[in-house]
């Protein structure tokens, strides 16, 4: 296809493609679907690689969110069973992080439910950060704790924090439609501040909201804008008891091309396939390492994931490798102007790329879909299923988050 070749010539020169481009990858059909996936994998190999960045969320306090976020389980006024408890200790998370850091993650991401940190909040993470530096060498911490104030994105990084998520979610023409309680700018603002202090940004979306291809091409067009290192990529998990619970417009072919078409407008960037790709992608996950350079390991903040080690199989049998500790993740321009921008924050950062994650709990992200606790093992596996046809919704993989950080029960490591 023309277009395809052309959005590579395009990604391997970092040139932006055109609007119109980028819709008619969303629009290609089916019996496209290989060539779209083989294309993006030309970029994603030109700037990472066959290397997978393996990263691990660990829930800081769950639930009992004041914002209306539509997607979020933890939303204010969400139905959803989900575990609820307020702050772990710094030992708590410290040992959280240890289990993902065993299974082979990279990059630890930190996160809280609420509208945004208060500077005791602040303090609070910061010393967990020390914790989980202190026990883990190496290890890369992203923090995720809703809109932040002046000032606090330099303490954060001052703290040992490398980068800091942000989700845009949706298009700045929609935002209005899924959340009431903070705007689109706020988050804008918030992922700004982060970048000016040094910190790697990391700022994604979330799909099957009931949204448009031109929404979806408006909001990758913006992170494209804000110049995020890391772009993760989420796949809405309808949970019951939010008011987006009976949105499953996703099919396994929408995501890849969705994927695709993130990667032809971030072509050097870390883009991560985040919350709901158990759900969504399903047996095709494997295809989506072609496009995507990151995944999480383990479960979700509040909804179960992927068995870590069937995450860790996946990557081996799909002819790809996990990213090593001493290894940087972004291409060198990024990475270089990644280091000069620490340095003239006093951030020190390690050039990789960003958290990212649905894993907004605090103001809106999908808290439902970000992580939680624990890479390796554990699943059951699921009860035979009737057969199906290809574009039947799998609510059975749907399972709300209960063991790990904030139980009783160790995490699936």
């Amino acid at each position: 296809m023309d277009l395809l070749n052309t959005l590579v010539e395009k990604g391997l020169r970092r040139e932006l493609p055109t609007r119109e481009e980028a819709l008619a990858v969303l629009a290609t059909s089916d019996d496209e679907l290989l060539e779209v996936v083989a294309a993006a994998g030309k970029v994603r190999r030109q700037w990472f690689g066959r290397r997978v960045k393996l990263n691990y969320l660990v829930n800081l306090k769950s639930g009992l969110c004041p914002e209306d976020c539509s997607y979020c389980s933890q939303r204010l006024g969400s139905k959803a069973e989900i575990l609820k408890y307020t702050w772990l200790k710094p030992d708590e998370a410290s040992q959280a992080a240890a289990a993902g850091v065993a299974g082979g993650a990279k990059r630890v991401c930190l996160v809280a439910s609420g509208r945004g940190p208060t500077d005791r909040d602040v303090e609070r993470v910061g010393k967990t950060i020390e914790a989980i530096k202190e026990q883990n060498e190496g290890v890369e911490v992203c923090a995720c704790l809703g809109l932040l104030s002046d000032g606090q994105a330099e303490r954060l990084r001052e703290a040992g924090a490398d980068a800091y998520n942000h989700n845009l979610n949706t298009s700045e023409a929609t935002y209005g439609d899924i959340t009431k309680t903070h705007t689109y700018a706020d988050r804008v603002d918030t992922v700004q501040k982060a970048h000016a202090a040094g910190l790697s940004a990391c700022s994604g979306l979330i799909a099957g909201m009931g949204e448009s291809d031109e929404d979806l091409v408006d909001v990758v067009y913006a992170l494209r804008e804000l110049d995020s290192d890391s772009v993760p990529v989420n796949f809405l998990i309808p949970f019951e008891g939010t008011p987006l619970a009976k949105e499953w417009n996703l099919t396994p072919q929408r995501c890849l091309r969705i994927l695709a078409m993130v990667r032809f407008v971030c072509p050097d960037v870390e883009v991560r396939i985040a919350g709901g790709r158990e759900v969504h992608l399903r047996s095709m996950q494997p295809l989506a390492l072609h496009i995507a350079n990151s995944i999480f390991l383990g479960d979700y903040l509040t909804s179960e994931g992927q068995a870590g080690q069937a995450d860790l199989d996946m990557i081996a049998d799909a002819g790809f490798e996990v990213e090593g500790a001493g290894t940087t993740t972004l291409p060198k321009h990024r990475a270089d102007a990644l280091a000069a921008a620490g340095a003239a924050g006093g951030c020190g950062s390690e050039a990789s790329a960003g958290c990212g994650s649905e894993a907004s709990a605090g103001c809106g992200s999908p808290a439902e879909e970000a992580g939680g606790c624990g890479p390796c093992g554990g699943h059951a596996a699921p009860s035979a299923a009737p057969v199906r046809t290809s574009d039947e919704a799998r609510t059975d993989l749907v399972a709300v988050r209960r063991r790990g950080a904030g139980t009783d029960l160790a995490p699936n490591a």
